[in-house]
């Protein structure tokens, strides 16, 4: 497998892949699958997020496919630019447990460290133990937890949040 950060050629792949992302893990993103759908120009929305200056997107490939994706956003505030945020990590089911997801974080927190940011933030769904147990492989630790962060109709998901302090 391989990474590499996506441009603006890649939005239908990654249109694509984020559908697959909401339909098979609903509970891990805050969009769903209804909602993603319904916007206009999706395409062209996604190739111009893909080519900002603000954030990042990598993503994992198999045999030239788009299997795995993870965003890097940094902030824009002086007194916080130092920090950048994941969001959107997805892999796809048949590529999981295959070293992939470590691979693609690998290549966020180079990334990261070459945008000379000093921490990276997440937020993961509490129950998500596979997610948890990945982002601590590459170094993150838990700072708290925030209960009822998402509301459903039938239920609230707690969510860990967790940061990775780079060398600098």
């Amino acid at each position: 497998m391989q990474t590499r950060e996506l441009n603006g050629q890649d939005a239908e792949a990654y249109y694509e892949l984020r559908l697959e992302a909401l339909l098979t893990n609903p509970d891990s993103f805050i969009t769903t699958y209804e909602q993603e759908k319904q916007r206009p120009n999706p395409l062209k929305t996604i190739a111009e997020r893909l080519d900002s200056n603000i954030s990042r997107t990598f993503g994992l490939f198999s045999e030239e496919k788009l299997c795995g994706i993870v965003t890097l956003m940094k902030q824009t505030h002086p007194k916080f630019s130092h920090k950048g945020d994941v969001l959107a990590m997805y892999i796809s089911p048949s590529s999981r447990r295959k070293g992939g997801a470590v691979q693609l974080l690998d290549e966020l927190i180079r990334s990261a460290r070459a945008f000379g940011l000093e921490q990276l933030r997440l937020s993961v769904v509490t129950e998500n133990t596979p997610a948890k147990q990945l982002y601590q492989k590459v170094g993150f630790q838990s700072y708290g937890i925030e209960r009822k962060a998402i509301k459903l109709p039938e239920r609230y998901l707690d969510e860990d949040h967790m940061v990775l302090f780079l060398e600098t």
